[in-house]
């Protein structure tokens, strides 16, 4: 599959399939192709080459058929401010055809899925940014849908809202529910996703499962701790270092198998100084800025 915008390459084949009943995350820097790939999938945007199946259909032949079936939330809320959650709901609800007493019961079972009762019947525009996001995940279950595409569902929110919107998620997904999600949290992905791909520059360099990630790119341990880049020399001299290394403004990360070596090496070449180091697991983000080149000091 790819698309071009007359000579600018957003997608430049891609080539994945979406096991149904599965979480699905696409992953990638800005630019990487990932919300123009979600476009072409629920039909906003025609591919310039390759071919595209949902559900089995040709989505340029099948638009309506297959976009009966899905439910989109894209990276802006898309609601109507003067108007209650409510409303905004049965709204939504009739653009999908859904008459009563089908409606008001679709209605009251995503205000309670979504714990959006204490809100209901306030006007969006007086909304916050979590209860609005929690409305528009709404919006896009209206119909039941099958395939539910989540373009950076959880963006800017509090951390309580993102725990609250990612125990949905994983309900969603328990009842049967296709997901297909990109995001900027590389935690995210890891907790939520069953398997994810990860793109660069319109084309996709690496997909599995997180853990299958993690374990095949980098050593399983990472430690971190400040330093100028002499002082790294001075610190790592007299250690053999078979290790990814990335530099981030002062901050050095160090992936390797054991841990535990370094510190001792690093704190007898370091007495008095008292250097915090920081030892952790490896995870998805660091697997993310491996494959991807991209730049801790260029991305902030």
């Amino acid at each position: 599959m790819r698309k071009c915008f007359g000579e600018r390459t957003a997608v430049a084949g891609i080539d994945l399939v979406v096991p149904r009943g599965r979480c699905f995350g696409l992953l990638g820097p800005n630019g990487a192709g990932k919300t123009t790939t979600l476009r072409m999938i629920y039909g906003a945007t025609v591919p310039s080459g390759g071919w595209l199946e949902v559900f089995g259909m040709d989505i340029r032949k099948h638009r309506r058929h297959v976009r009966a079936r899905l439910g989109v939330t894209l990276q802006d809320n898309v609601l109507i401010e003067a108007l209650s959650a409510v409303d905004n709901l049965r709204v939504f609800g009739r653009y999908h055809l859904i008459r009563e007493p089908d409606l008001s019961e679709r209605v009251e079972e995503l205000i309670g899925f979504l714990q959006l009762g204490s809100h209901r019947d306030v006007a969006v525009g007086n909304l916050s940014g979590g209860f609005q996001r929690r409305l528009a995940i709404a919006l896009s279950l209206m119909n039941r849908p099958e395939l539910l595409i989540l373009d950076e569902p959880t963006t800017g929110l509090d951390p309580a809202v993102r725990l609250a919107l990612w125990s949905k998620i994983r309900e969603l997904r328990a009842g049967g529910t296709t997901v297909l999600i990109t995001t900027h949290y590389m935690d995210e992905a890891e907790r939520l996703c069953d398997e994810v791909a990860i793109l660069s520059e319109g084309r996709m360099i690496a997909q599995g499962a997180p853990s299958e990630l993690i374990e095949t790119t980098l050593a399983r341990e990472t430690v971190e701790f400040d330093c100028s880049t002499e002082e790294e020399a001075q610190l790592l001299e007299g250690f053999t270092l078979a290790a990814y290394r990335l530099r981030a403004g002062g901050r050095l990360i160090l992936h390797l198998e054991d841990a535990g070596a370094l510190v001792a090496h690093i704190r007898n070449r370091d007495r008095g100084h008292h250097r915090l180091c920081v030892v952790r697991p490896t995870n998805l983000e660091d697997v993310f800025l491996r494959l991807t080149g991209a730049s801790l000091e260029g991305d902030l």
